[in-house]
């Protein structure tokens, strides 16, 4: 009787995890477009391009030593899980005259983890406010010019998000004062975007081999 009950696990459970897959596939193969063709961060600093880079967008604005808590939480949720992916990168926009604060929050966060991929753009008030308008969501900055909500942007600057989401129907951003929203939203979405351009590259290669 065991040695029938194992035979039946050994056969189903690698239907049971195909059909699991073949499902994730369908339902999440790729990750809606919320706002297309975004202007790129180039224009504001030349130091940071969003072209050609998979970008975790977010806005820190000029209270930097308050925003710790969602670097932090970014940087272990969701940074360190994915920084060592070919053209992945974070984009923080702050404004001018926050340097020395800025360096005083990558030596901190230097100390968790590589940041090599954690960069920082520079920008004028009106610079920040017009960009951030620019992704044309149901957001806004604070008068600090800060938004605990970051955005996934793809390699072409399209801001990709969520259209029926159970609990915002169209989610554009992911709030990073909230580690279930990252670890229960923006880690999948992270994982499906890195998939489709996973999937487009092998889809490349093989036309080529062709």
């Amino acid at each position: 009787m065991k040695n029938k009950f194992v035979l039946a696990v050994l056969f189903i459970l690698p239907i049971v995890v195909y059909l699991f897959f073949a499902s994730g596939v369908n339902n999440f193969g790729k990750l809606p477009t919320l706002t297309e063709k975004i202007v790129d961060i180039s224009s504001i600093d030349k130091e940071v391009e969003l072209q050609d880079k998979i970008t975790i967008l977010g806005f820190l604005g000029y209270e930097l030593e308050n925003k710790k808590g969602i670097a932090f939480n970014l940087n272990q949720k969701i940074y360190k899980r994915f920084y060592e992916f070919n053209d992945f990168q974070f984009v923080m926009l702050v404004p001018h005259g926050n340097q020395d604060k800025v360096n005083e929050l990558k030596a901190e966060l230097n100390n968790l983890t590589d940041i090599a991929k954690w960069n920082f753009a520079y920008g004028s008030e009106a610079q920040i406010k017009a960009f951030f308008n620019g992704l044309k969501t149901d957001l806004s900055l604070n008068d600090k010019l800060a938004s605990p909500y970051v955005f996934i942007i793809d390699k072409d600057r399209n801001l990709r998000g969520r259209t029926n989401d159970e609990d915002e129907g169209t989610k554009f951003g992911f709030n990073a004062t909230s580690v279930a929203d990252l670890n229960n939203k923006m880690v999948d979405d992270v994982k499906i975007i890195l998939a489709e351009y996973r999937l487009a590259l092998k889809k490349n290669n093989a036309n080529r081999k062709n």
